[in-house]
């Protein structure tokens, strides 16, 4: 996913938002998926109002600018969620890292996995909080919101369950050799 795309899509769900507003949205939505700055993404309206894909709806006070899509801006994202195949990029540090623990002695290896337990089963319950303060009734973007949410808890569940596996087959390991 492109940043471009994200906050297209976002302008195009919610339009009339500011490029604040639009941050506070990407924290509680998308930064589970995708992460930014605030630097990129007021960078990135920059460009999309550049490139015609969306207009100052209205500016306020302090400069505070508001956005809506155009119509070559409906269309665009409309052609990249249904005309591009989404690109499948995986680069996983922390799995990296575990292709290599062979390299370090057993309880650096031990604590690392633990590490990667204890984090992925803290990212699941912030994503269980989230869930929890959040109306998903409101509107579409909620809702489909939800669908997004619901992946990440199945994931960081998985990598919670996988850690605590790898971690079981390292002192299964450990007891052999011993």
């Amino acid at each position: 996913m492109s940043l471009r795309h994200a906050v297209l899509g976002l302008i195009v769900q919610a339009p009339g938002c500011s490029g604040y507003d639009l941050l506070k949205i990407f924290e509680i939505s998308l930064a589970h998926v995708w992460q930014a700055t605030q630097s990129q993404i007021y960078g990135e309206l920059g460009k999309l109002a550049a490139d015609g894909l969306i207009e100052v709806a209205s500016e306020g006070p302090r400069g505070r600018k508001e956005y809506a899509p155009t119509e070559a801006g409906r269309d665009e994202l409309r052609r990249w969620l249904t005309g591009t195949p989404p690109r499948r990029v995986t680069r996983d540090e922390a799995l990296l890292r575990v292709f290599f623990l062979g390299s370090i002695p057993h309880d650096q290896a031990r604590d690392y996995l633990r590490r990667e337990a204890d984090d992925a089963a803290a990212g699941y319950d912030e994503l269980i909080d989230l869930e929890h303060s959040l109306d998903w009734t409101q509107d579409t973007m909620a809702e489909f919101g939800r669908i997004a949410l619901e992946f990440g808890q199945r994931y960081m569940a998985m990598r919670r369950d996988w850690a605590q596996w790898a971690l079981t087959q390292l002192e299964a390991r450990f007891r052999e050799t011993t």
